[in-house]
C-alpha cells in the first residue's frame, strides 16, 4: 500500500484527510509543521507528500524547496494545498518544487485523483 505524508497543521484538516486516505488503502504518516515534514520525508520516504503551505517554524515553500534538494526525499512527489488560490501561487507551488498543486477547501475526490496520478507516473521500481 502507498504510504502518504501528511504535512498539514490544522488538526481538523489532519484528521480528515487522513482518515479519508487511510479508507481509500493508503499508509498515511503525519507531520503537524515544515520542519518535522522535512525530517519525516527523510525517515520514512513516503510515496507521496501532501503539503500545506502555510505552515509554522518552516512553511510548505521551503520545505518543498529542501526536500527537492535532498538526494533521498528529491524524487518523491508533492502535491502543494493551499487556501491560496490567487492568480500565480500554483506557479510559485510548481516553481518550489511542488509536482502539483491544489487548493482549499479540499475537494477529496479531485485531490484523490491528482495523488492517484502522481503515484502512476512516480512508481518506485
Amino acid at each position: 500500500m502507498p504510504k502518504i505524508l501528511l504535512v498539514e497543521d490544522n488538526e481538523m484538516n489532519r484528521d480528515m484527510l487522513s482518515r479519508r486516505l487511510m479508507r481509500r488503502g493508503f499508509d498515511v504518516v503525519v507531520a503537524v509543521d515544515g520542519e518535522s515534514g522535512v525530517v519525516t520525508a527523510q525517515t520514512e520516504l513516503p510515496d507521496l507528500i501532501v503539503m500545506d503551505m502555510s505552515l509554522p517554524i518552516l512553511d510548505g515553500w521551503e520545505a518543498t524547496k529542501r526536500l527537492k534538494q535532498i538526494t533521498a526525499t528529491q524524487n518523491i512527489p508533492i502535491i502543494g494545498c493551499s487556501a491560496h488560490a490567487m492568480v500565480g501561487d500554483r506557479e510559485r507551488g510548481i516553481e518550489a518544487g511542488c509536482d502539483d498543486y491544489d487548493t482549499k477547501p479540499i475537494e477529496f475526490a479531485r485531490l484523490l485523483g491528482k495523488i492517484e496520478q502522481l503515484l502512476k507516473k512516480y512508481v518506485r521500481n
